[in-house]
């Protein structure tokens, strides 16, 4: 007997790509404006350890999430004893697979977008006597902002596909965990390949929304 489509999996999906993008999108930028300004070998160097959840398999990076936040680790078994919250198997454990793996898209566009910037308007600003939070927000912000958009949605939609990692730190339970993706491989593996294919088809969907936001930036930014 066929299931009935339940809309969890989306909503649950969202809200975990939306608050995930929220997370990296002010991590990233900070990030990406102070690495841009440190010396080249410390550059290189930290470049790599940010860089590096985008090279790793999923599954690896979920290993390395559950390290930290299982209940029998440091973060998991302190925020268990002292609050009686878990990290791990909760529809929230999936903002931090979502996270790590998304936060390189955002650092690397938003460095790359920085570097870029015309350094002269800082100084400019320097000399009529504007704060560094003020040029940093109202002038480097503004001239780099197509590179950060771009980046933007593309954690955004990194965060909203994200499989490997989320199913070893939140699992499979459906109306509680269930994202798109593990709700696909769940439903392959029950042999229901019809509703598994509505939910390929509504991944598609939104996944060409995010690809025609980037493009669009991008004509925009030439």
């Amino acid at each position: 007997m066929r299931q009935k489509m339940d809309w969890y999996p989306l909503y649950n999906s969202l809200r975990i790509a939306a608050v995930s993008t929220i997370v990296v999108f002010f991590s990233g930028i900070f990030a990406a404006y102070y690495v841009a300004r440190l010396p080249r070998l410390l550059k290189g160097i930290l470049d790599v350890l940010l860089t590096l959840p985008l090279v790793l398999p999923p599954t690896v990076v979920g290993y390395f999430i559950l390290l930290v936040l299982g209940p029998r680790h440091p973060a998991g078994a302190l925020f268990l004893e002292l609050f009686d919250v878990k990290l791990v198997m909760t529809w929230y454990s999936g903002i931090f697979a979502a996270v790590v793996v998304a936060f390189p898209l955002m650092y690397r566009t938003a460095r790359g977008a920085f570097e870029s910037f015309d350094q002269t308007l800082a100084y400019s600003g320097q000399t009529l006597g504007l704060s560094n939070t003020y040029i940093f927000w109202r002038i480097r912000m503004p001239a780099c902002r197509q590179g950060i958009l771009a980046g933007t949605v593309l954690a955004f939609a990194r965060a909203l596909g994200e499989y490997g990692a989320t199913s070893m730190v939140a699992g499979y339970t459906p109306g509680r965990t269930a994202t798109i993706s593990t709700t696909v491989y769940q439903l392959w593996r029950t042999n229901d390949d019809a509703l598994a294919m509505k939910w390929v088809l509504v991944n598609l969907g939104i996944s060409a929304v995010v690809l025609l936001a980037v493009n669009f930036l991008e004509r925009k930014e030439r």
